[in-house]
C-alpha cells in the first residue's frame, strides 16, 4: 500500500472562535462547486483523467492550524473549524485542486520529496489567489511591490516545512532549486489567473 500523505498546503488564518461546523462546511463545499475557478479545475481533472467522486472534498475538524490539505490517493479535506466565510472556503479548495491536478498529471509525484512537494505548493499559491494582494493586505502584509512573490515563497515555506521529511534548509533549497520552472508552469490555464 502506497504512504499516504496529507499536504498540509492552505495555512489557516489564526485559528478563531465561531469556525463551522462540519454540516455548515460542507453547504459551503457545495456552493464553492457555482465558483468559475473550482468549476474549471473540476473540468480540467475530468479531463486529465482524474477520478472526482462525491466525496472527493470532506470537511472536517483539524486539529493544526491549517485551512486543509490533499491527501493522495483520497481527496480534499477542508478544516470546517477554521473556516467563517465562503470566500475562504473557496480558496481552500481551489488551492488544494490544483494539488490534485498536480497529482494526477504527474505520474512519479511524491509528496515526500522536498522539490516535488515545493513545486505543487508554488504553483497553488501562484495560481490560486491566495496571495492576491488584497488578500495580503487583510494578513497585515502591506508591501506593494513584489507581494505576490514574496508571499508565495512565505506559503511554500510554511507548508514545506509541515512536511516531515523536510528540514527548514531543504524546505529553503527545494524551493528554490525549482522555483523558475513551477513558477511559470501555469497548467491547466493558458496563463496565471
Amino acid at each position: 500500500m502506497a504512504e499516504e500523505h496529507v499536504v498540509n498546503s492552505s495555512p489557516a488564518p489564526v485559528p478563531v472562535p465561531g469556525g463551522k461546523t462540519i454540516e455548515e462546511c460542507e453547504e459551503m463545499i457545495r456552493k464553492s462547486f457555482r465558483n468559475p475557478m473550482v468549476k474549471f479545475l473540476k473540468e480540467h481533472l475530468q479531463q486529465a483523467g482524474c477520478s472526482f467522486k462525491d466525496n472527493f472534498i470532506k470537511a472536517v475538524n483539524c486539529d493544526k492550524p491549517i485551512g486543509g490539505g490533499y491527501v493522495n490517493g483520497e481527496g480534499i479535506m477542508v478544516c470546517s473549524n477554521h473556516m467563517r466565510m465562503q470566500d475562504q472556503v473557496n480558496q481552500v479548495v481551489i488551492h488544494e485542486l490544483i494539488h490534485a491536478y498536480d497529482d494526477c498529471r504527474a505520474a512519479n509525484l511524491n509528496w515526500t520529496n522536498c522539490a516535488h512537494h515545493a513545486c505543487s505548493e508554488i504553483r497553488a499559491g501562484h495560481l490560486s489567489g491566495d496571495c492576491h494582494y488584497k488578500r495580503e493586505l487583510l494578513r497585515g502584509y502591506m508591501k506593494i511591490r513584489g507581494h505576490e512573490q514574496d508571499c508565495v515563497k512565505r506559503r511554500v515555506m510554511e507548508s514545506v516545512m509541515a512536511n516531515p521529511n523536510c528540514s527548514k534548509e531543504a524546505a529553503k533549497d527545494a524551493m528554490e532549486a525549482v522555483w523558475d520552472i513551477c513558477y511559470n508552469d501555469t497548467q491547466p490555464f493558458d496563463r496565471a489567473p
